[in-house]
């Protein structure tokens, strides 16, 4: 299997909105994503190929958040206007409007069973309806500043919220009592949501970091510093093992939990990227921007060990030459650091897809990418590389038994962690030596 298949691809675009694209969310059956924007207006594009998307018009000023019920038969929106609506995602776009909050409703989410919602607002407070009817339940009340973000555990029993009083507060839905406040943020928080096993957290915010925290033990398990702007949003995927984020500095970065590190940087987006999620299943993922650009991903990367695949794309570039630094999507083998390595065969993928897009605002549309084909290597420069890889293992091979003669210690001892130290905290490597490397360590 080629390497290039494990890795993102950018499989279809939309543009139809008139301002920044503030929300998305994909629906469970993957026929349908939703996109609110500041230009007031709910777009509902079909996945299906030559279907017309849906323009839903309710809203009196910006949407800032959608979302679909568990079941895909309903639509929730949030707006500055302060209110929320609820709509069938259909041609004919039938709604249902309730006045929220005093104040512009930041969010908007369904429980796992689709029988509630959890709204917050710039007027501090965070509240629960009934769907049914849209009755008002409770509220909860102890931020100190605009709420940005609620979600619902998996379970339905608990509410996270993020805020601009620099907190993410956890709470309980029967008792309604603040169970903890995680501090550690040090700007406002964006965006925050719940693992899939119900057992995490995530938060993103303006201070350029994500958080994860056991919510069992209130401990700070991982803190992501890879983005170089604001992180406006984040999305786990299902298997737990992944969390992609956006970010203003136009990326979005793909985390491997389980390993605490980078894998992919991905720039698709002219401008901030404002929001992310998985699909239900995972094999795709959407996102959007102050390009008033919908872009969905193929996932590729969760359907293989990661490991097998840094092999395959070692011995695939040994023999068919490395382009160097100039990629769109990108690697990295640093633990949260922010330092990416970056590989060539998707740049005309993205960057056609952005410019590609000029679909018109009362028929908006959409044309998947077309992949160029790459230049042929020079076989003198694919003969260099080789001797320069059987070099490296002769001069690896003279180390190990110099070390072992020394200090009585296998060479195994000595390369792991080596190789840890130099993929970590070296403050800058070349995308060569990182290639060798990783040929080497396998």
């Amino acid at each position: 299997m080629s390497s290039v298949l494990d890795d993102p691809t950018l499989e279809r675009h939309f543009k139809g909105h008139r301002d920044d694209v503030t929300s998305l969310d994909i629906s469970a059956n993957m026929k349908q994503i939703a996109s609110g924007s500041m230009d007031a207006c709910v777009m509902i594009w079909n996945m299906k190929p030559q279907m017309r998307a849906y323009r839903f018009v309710g809203h009196k000023d910006a949407v800032t958040s959608v979302q679909f019920s568990p079941s895909g038969h309903l639509l929730a929106s949030a707006s500055r206007d302060k209110t929320v609506r609820l709509w069938v995602p259909s041609v004919k776009g039938e709604s249902t409007a309730f006045r929220a909050h005093t104040g512009t409703v930041r969010s908007v989410s369904f429980s796992s069973d689709g029988q509630t919602l959890v709204t917050a607002s710039d007027d501090k407070s965070i509240k629960v309806w009934a769907v049914h009817r849209q009755k008002f339940l409770f509220s909860l009340n102890q931020h100190i500043n605009w709420v940005r973000c609620a979600k619902f555990s998996p379970d339905g029993r608990l509410i996270v919220s993020a805020s601009d009083d620099k907190t993410v507060k956890l709470w309980d839905k029967n008792s309604r009592e603040c169970i903890h406040s995680f501090c550690e943020h040090g700007g406002y928080v964006n965006y925050a949501d719940f693992h899939p096993s119900g057992t995490c957290i995530a938060a993103a915010g303006t201070d350029n970091t994500v958080k994860v925290w056991d919510i069992r033990t209130h401990k700070l398990l991982q803190h992501y510093q890879v983005h170089s702007a604001v992180v406006n949003g984040l999305s786990f995927h299902p298997s737990g093992n992944y969390l992609i984020t956006a970010s203003s500095d136009s990326t979005l970065k793909i985390l491997d939990l389980l390993e605490g590190r980078l894998l992919y940087t991905l720039h698709g987006h002219q401008g901030p990227a404002t929001c992310v999620c998985f699909s239900r299943t995972g094999d795709y993922f959407a996102s959007a921007g102050s390009d008033e650009q919908v872009m969905v991903w193929r996932t590729n990367f969760d359907r293989v060990d990661y490991s097998a695949v840094l092999e395959q794309r070692c011995a695939a570039s040994v023999h068919s030459g490395y382009s160097g630094p100039s990629a769109q999507v990108s690697e990295a083998a640093g633990v949260s650091d922010g330092r990416t390595l970056h590989k060539s065969d998707s740049t005309a993928l993205v960057r056609q897809a952005v410019t590609s897009s000029g679909a018109g605002v009362d028929s908006p549309s959409d044309s998947p990418p077309q992949q160029t084909a790459v230049d042929s290597v020079p076989a003198a420069l694919t003969s260099t590389l080789q001797h320069i890889v059987a070099q490296l293992d002769v001069l690896t091979q003279e180390v190990s038994r110099t070390h072992q003669l020394v200090t009585g210690v296998p060479q195994g001892s000595v390369l792991g962690p080596l190789l840890f130290s130099i993929n970590t905290t070296s403050t800058h490597y070349t995308d060569t030596w990182f290639l060798l490397i990783t040929c080497n360590s396998s």
